[in-house]
């Protein structure tokens, strides 16, 4: 049988090539001059995450806003936090708005995705970056490399970042140890069969990215996990491939979760791919997928022994709130 090795299609491939770069490649000078007239913002989703917030809002504001004037804008969204992040992100120098505050008069939705909404309801940046709250050796590359491409090519709307992402405290070679567990079992094969000119994106769930105001603003935002999922689709039937790019930023450390997180993580997922197939014909329209995820937990008590399974049974059902653009009058003002 005659060996023969499979290649990415034409056009991913020469989109990877023309839409990768490496956070590297944009120093600070180089940013500064390109970004004229600009006002740049950067938001930080934060749900109790008091251990790492304060660093990441320090470093940005030390390197990014007093040494240069590169960030006009520093808003870190307290998602319903009950530990201290709201307090630490503050003294740190952030601006800090409540979730809730921002959406308050319309309905009350849950996760992530709701507080990035937030985050770019509650700032006025031509440029918005949007940075996790529980990033660890937190490094101002980071946002520089976000930001690189979209000041320097007026036909790039969003940049997404990509990174190394070490799994700590595990035994084997290195390569066996990288997060990513739900991108490479189950994300990257969906968009490779329905979406195959994202194939290209080597994290598509980054929490990490940037976009232009205008677009971002005629985003629907998907709660919970699928938001990441729901921009990538959304922002190519929006704007197209060539108008996307992504920035190679290294190592990337973070918190993992469990299996039993990365199994809910993967439902919301799931979910909200089929509601893009819904919406783009590939589905039945009007069929609603069940939303209950039923999980096995092994038993550690006298009255649940380790040979027994408790179940618990989790909603993974996922919102959407309206584009920014379709609800800015009902926003309250800050």
């Amino acid at each position: 049988m005659r060996d023969t090795k499979a290649a990415v299609s034409p056009v991913v491939d020469t989109w990877t090539k023309c839409r990768t770069s490496s956070a590297q490649d944009w120093h600070t000078e180089r940013l500064m001059e390109a970004k004229g007239e600009n006002r740049v913002s950067v938001v930080l989703p934060a749900y109790n995450e008091e251990a790492t917030t304060g660093a990441i809002v320090s470093t940005i504001r030390e390197h990014l806003m007093e040494q240069v004037r590169l960030v006009d804008e520093l808003v870190v969204v307290d998602s319903r936090s009950t530990d201290r992040t709201a307090e630490v992100a503050r003294a740190a120098g952030a601006e800090v708005i409540s979730q809730d505050e921002m959406t308050e008069g319309l309905p009350r939705l849950a996760g992530k995705g709701d507080a990035l909404w937030a985050g770019l309801a509650a700032t006025d940046g031509d440029l918005v970056a949007f940075v996790d709250a529980d990033l660890r050796e937190f490094r101002p590359h980071f946002v520089r490399g976000l930001l690189g491409p979209l000041l320097t090519d007026r036909s790039v709307d969003f940049v997404k970042g990509f990174y190394h992402r070490p799994l700590e405290d595990q035994s084997g070679p290195e390569e066996d140890n990288e997060g990513g567990r739900v991108t490479e079992l189950m994300v990257r094969p969906l968009l490779n069969l329905f979406w195959p000119e994202l194939a290209g994106f080597v994290q598509p769930l980054a929490g990490e990215y940037a976009g232009r105001r205008h677009v971002l603003e005629q985003l629907p935002f998907v709660t919970g996990y699928g938001v990441e999922t729901a921009m990538l689709v959304d922002l190519l039937e929006l704007v197209g491939l060539d108008a996307l790019s992504q920035v190679d930023l290294g190592i990337r450390k973070h918190r993992h979760q469990d299996t039993e997180a990365l199994g809910r993580m993967s439902a919301q997922i799931m979910l909200t791919v089929w509601a893009r197939l819904q919406q783009q014909g590939w589905a039945v329209p009007g069929t609603s997928p069940a939303t209950l995820l039923a999980q096995f937990r092994r038993g550690d008590s006298e009255d649940l022994p380790n040979l027994d399974r408790e179940i618990v049974v989790n909603d993974v059902s996922v919102q959407e709130r309206a584009p920014l653009r379709e609800l800015r009058h009902l926003v309250p003002r800050r």
